[in-house]
């Protein structure tokens, strides 16, 4: 919460596997040009236009027709369907509802003031979209595959749309790539 903001982190983006190949669907951020750095917590969402619309119109183009879009749909719409002022929120909400979807009970505690001294691991690494880290994943089935091949590093939701009861246990069977990390 009280990192500062950086731009073109996956903080507000992501990819998915479009027709087209790989996808990218950014959440429009409203930038303090010339003021300073700026809180994740005080990142507000540009709602000018109607990019939750197109972004979930992207979605159900891209996974429509994969196994398990229809089992998570309606459970996935409302984050698209709910006008969000700041991007932490968007994020917050968005995590709670992949993680119901995955069947995790997971608690998040909110900080104070910035304190990674307290935790035995930094990930923030992991948000930058700049370093193009690669995982190396076992391939899964995937929508557009017969066109491009596997794609790896996307949304959790290509797996979850993908795999769905089964994702779970493919992360946990990668787990260790973070570890080595």
């Amino acid at each position: 919460m009280h990192d500062n903001f950086q731009k073109q982190t996956y903080r507000n983006r992501c990819y998915i596997y479009g027709a087209n190949g790989k996808q990218l669907l950014s959440v429009p951020v409203v930038h303090s040009h010339g003021k300073g750095r700026q809180k994740t917590k005080d990142v507000r969402i540009d709602n000018s236009f109607r990019w939750q619309i197109n972004m979930f119109r992207s979605l159900e183009a891209s996974y429509r027709s994969s196994p398990f879009f229809e089992f998570y749909e309606d459970d996935i719409r409302p984050v698209f369907e709910k006008k969000y002022e700041y991007l932490l929120d968007l994020n917050l909400a968005s995590i709670e509802v992949v993680n119901e979807c995955l069947g995790l009970d997971i608690d998040h505690v909110s900080t104070e003031a910035f304190q990674l001294e307290e935790y035995p691991s930094d990930f923030r690494y992991l948000v930058n979209a700049k370093s193009k880290q690669v995982f190396e994943m076992e391939p899964y089935i995937q929508v557009f595959q017969s066109k491009f091949g596997f794609l790896g590093n996307l949304s959790v939701l290509d797996l979850l749309f993908n795999e769905g009861t089964n994702a779970l246990h493919y992360m946990e069977a990668h787990r260790s790539l973070l570890e080595m990390k």
